[in-house]
């Protein structure tokens, strides 16, 4: 009997949908993370004066471009969070 072999899942939208958004939110922020923290890494070595030539503008351009997104990131998260949240906005 195969069909007893296979696993059942109730796929009915009212249980399913909340925990499939979940499921692929945590399956792609680990992903994306860890490929964020390995690539801040790799600009992070760019820092070492011994392999490198920059000046104090070229590494101020960096630093601003990352918190731009990081900032840009935060934001999002938050407007996003308080959005679920209800409640009174003008």
């Amino acid at each position: 009997m195969e069909y007893m072999d296979k696993k059942i899942v109730d796929k009915s939208p009212e249980n399913n949908n909340n925990s499939d958004k979940s499921e692929k939110f945590v399956k792609l922020a680990n992903i994306r993370v860890q490929n964020a923290i390995k690539h801040l890494k790799l600009v992070q070595n760019l820092a070492n004066s011994y392999n490198y030539d920059y000046s104090e503008e070229q590494a101020r351009k960096i630093m601003a471009a990352i918190k731009f997104e990081y900032d840009g990131l935060v934001s999002e998260f938050k407007k996003n969070l308080s959005k679920n949240k209800g409640g009174f906005k003008l």
